[in-house]
């Protein structure tokens, strides 16, 4: 499958990508070879992964999964949550080692963008962004960007940012349908700045792929089913995903096909990482951005989730 390539700096990433949290989590190394080698064969080249997912376990079967078509893909990681006592923030020191760990994990010898995973209040952020720039020069890292970052902060890095050295080419922030935040200022921030952004939680930790009904229970052993996560199954939305879901039918297409093809129209929007536990569910991500809405039809499906219609 030839797939639509957009630009995060100087990389070139599929317009769909795979967002590797589960990894190492509520996926084995089996499972997540089986994912990986089934986006590899849906044309997706793009992976995302962090040094705290799955317990520092994702960059290891992401890395293992991948073996020797490494040089086919772009790797995205992050570092600055916690993964350990004293293992966190973004000082030049831990930044330096968290690095070459991920490096370590994930078997090669580069990252192609790694993230400042979020703000650190504690380090001026032009101390970061040197070491940063150090760890392009020494070709480690291909591009910078960051995650979880505030309009303000985009600034402050902006602003803080030496001529010639390496800047951040990007934001990763949750966006989806059922969670338009970026929309208020960000997007735009990001158009100003020429930052790509890339949208985490596209399909609104499941809720945007068709699993979930209304008055039905969640699956067993979905993400929805417990935890942190079981509060966004309100009723009130609920009835969104369902006049989403509505509207999707009566133009021959899935919700999930909906979901991923509205964000991918997005300003600013690179590549929709979208999770995936199985092989088919990175096969039916990769193929779901092949939808086709009208300008009009892609503004009242905006409506229709903002609750407006």
């Amino acid at each position: 499958m030839v797939m639509e390539m957009r630009r995060i700096g100087s990389l070139e990433v599929t317009v769909v990508g795979i967002g590797c949290n589960n990894f190492g989590g509520r996926v084995d190394q089996a499972g997540t070879t089986a994912v990986v080698d089934a986006a590899l064969g849906a044309g997706i080249n793009f992976f995302d992964t962090a040094d705290i997912y799955g317990g520092t376990k994702s960059e290891e079967f992401l890395g293992k999964a991948l073996g020797k078509r490494r040089a086919e893909v772009v790797i995205a990681s992050k570092f600055g949550m916690e993964v350990g006592p004293g293992k966190k923030g973004a000082r030049p020191d831990y930044l330096r080692r968290a690095l070459d760990d991920s490096l370590r994990r994930l078997g090669t010898d580069r990252i192609d963008l790694y993230q400042q995973h979020q703000w650190d209040p504690e380090v001026p952020i032009a101390e970061t962004l040197g070491a940063l720039n150090e760890a392009v020069q020494a070709g480690k890292v291909r591009e910078i960007g960051c995650s979880n970052f505030s309009v303000a902060q985009l600034r402050e890095v902006h602003a803080a940012a030496v001529p010639g050295a390496a800047r951040f080419v990007s934001v990763q922030n949750e966006y989806s349908l059922l969670h338009r935040e970026p929309e208020k200022e960000v997007l735009a921030e990001c158009g100003r700045l020429k930052l790509a952004f890339i949208p985490f939680y596209p399909l609104a930790a499941g809720l945007l792929t068709g699993k979930y009904r209304k008055g039905r229970p969640a699956p067993e052993g979905s993400r929805l089913a417990g935890g942190r996560y079981a509060s966004r199954m309100g009723d009130g939305t609920l009835d969104t995903v369902e006049s989403l879901r509505t509207f999707a039918a009566a133009r021959g297409c899935s919700l999930l096909e909906l979901a991923v093809t509205w964000l991918a129209t997005r300003p600013a929007v690179a590549s929709v990482i979208a999770g995936a536990t199985k092989p088919e569910q990175a096969k039916a991500n990769a193929a779901a951005v092949g939808a086709k809405f009208t300008t009009s039809e892609l503004a009242e499906i905006g409506r229709i989730a903002a609750g407006e219609v």
